[in-house]
C-alpha cells in the first residue's frame, strides 16, 4: 500500500520503473521481429532466433556478460539500416502489439505514485526512441533510455551514445534526483532483472517484479518486497475515456530504438543457441 499524498513542504519523490516485464509483459522490442523482416531488415532465421529469445526473455532473463555482447553485437547488425524505413514499419505495428501487454497492475501503480505527488520515471535498456512515446503512453513525467546514434544521411552509424544499463541506470537515477531535487530515500524503484539492483538499492523503496532468479535470492535476503504482475491489459480497456495519440505522433521518435534493441536480442538469442549446441 502506497503512503498517502507527499506533503507539500517535503522533498520532491520519484518512482522508477523499469520497462519490460515489470511495466509490460514482455520486450518492448522483440515484438516488431515479424514487421522487420516482412519490411526486409531481417532474415527469416533473426525472426526463429527472436521467437526463441522472447522464450529465453521471459523464462530468466539475460546476465551482465550477456548484456554487454548484446551491445556489440546490436551495433554490428544495425549500422546502415535506414530509419525512415523502420520508422514506417513500426508505425503500422506499435498500437496493436505495445498496448495490450501493460499490465494493469503496473499501470493502477503508476496512477498511485501520480495521486501521492510523485512523478513516475521509465528507466529502460530499450532504445530512447521506443521507451519515449511507451512513456508518454503510460503518462510517465520523465524517461531514461538507450541513446544510439544516427548519421547525417538518416542510417544508423552503428554507435551507441548512452546504454542504459546496470549501474549506468542507478547513475541516472542519482543524477535526476539532483536536479529535480528527489529525496531518494522515499523514492521507490521496480524491476524484474537482478542487473537492476544498482538501481533498486538507490532509493529507499525498492521492489522486485516477477523477478529473475537472482533476483528473487537477492530479494529475499534484502527482505525487499516481491510483486506478481500477471495481468495485461489495454489501457482503453482500463480507462474507457482513454485515447491513444495520433499514431504518427506516437510512433515517429519509436523506430531506431526498436530496431537497435530487436538487434541485440537476436544477438542473445545466437548466443544461447551457441550455448546449447556446445
Amino acid at each position: 500500500m502506497l503512503s498517502l499524498v507527499e506533503n507539500r513542504f517535503s522533498p520532491r519523490t520519484a518512482a522508477f520503473f523499469d520497462l519490460d516485464k515489470t511495466v509490460i509483459a514482455k520486450s518492448s522490442t522483440l515484438a516488431f521481429s515479424k514487421s522487420f523482416y516482412q519490411g526486409g531488415l531481417i532474415n527469416r532465421r533473426a525472426v526463429l532466433r527472436t521467437a526463441y529469445t522472447q522464450f529465453v526473455f521471459l523464462a530468466g532473463g539475460a546476465d551482465h556478460d550477456q548484456m554487454e555482447g548484446m551491445r556489440e553485437y546490436l551495433s554490428a547488425l544495425c549500422k546502415g539500416w535506414n530509419v525512415a524505413q523502420v520508422k514506417e514499419i513500426v508505425a503500422e505495428t506499435l498500437h496493436d502489439l505495445i498496448d495490450p501487454i501493460i499490465y494493469d497492475e503496473a499501470a493502477t501503480l503508476i496512477e498511485e505514485h501520480h495521486a501521492a505527488g510523485r512523478d513516475v520515471v521509465i528507466v529502460s535498456t530499450s532504445g530512447a526512441e521506443v521507451v519515449e512515446p511507451i512513456g508518454e503512453l503510460l503518462g510517465a513525467d520523465r524517461v531514461v533510455a538507450t541513446r544510439m546514434v544516427v548519421g547525417d544521411d538518416g542510417c544508423f552509424t552503428g554507435e551507441i551514445e548512452y546504454y542504459a544499463y546496470g549501474p549506468t541506470k542507478a547513475e541516472a537515477v542519482k543524477e535526476l534526483a539532483g536536479s529535480e531535487g528527489y529525496d531518494l530515500a522515499r523514492c521507490y524503484a521496480y524491476s524484474d532483472s537482478a542487473t537492476d539492483v544498482p538501481m533498486l538499492e538507490s532509493v529507499g523503496h525498492p521492489h522486485a517484479v516477477n523477478p529473475d532468479r537472482a533476483l528473487r535470492r537477492e530479494a529475499d535476503a534484502r527482505q525487499w518486497p516481491i510483486l506478481v504482475f500477471n495481468r495485461p491489459v489495454r489501457l482503453k480497456q482500463r480507462l474507457p475515456s482513454f485515447s491513444l495519440p495520433p499514431r504518427p505522433a506516437l510512433v515517429a521518435a519509436a523506430a531506431v530504438g526498436a530496431a537497435a534493441a530487436t538487434a541485440g536480442l537476436v544477438w542473445y538469442a545466437t548466443r544461447r543457441r551457441g550455448v546449447a549446441t556446445t
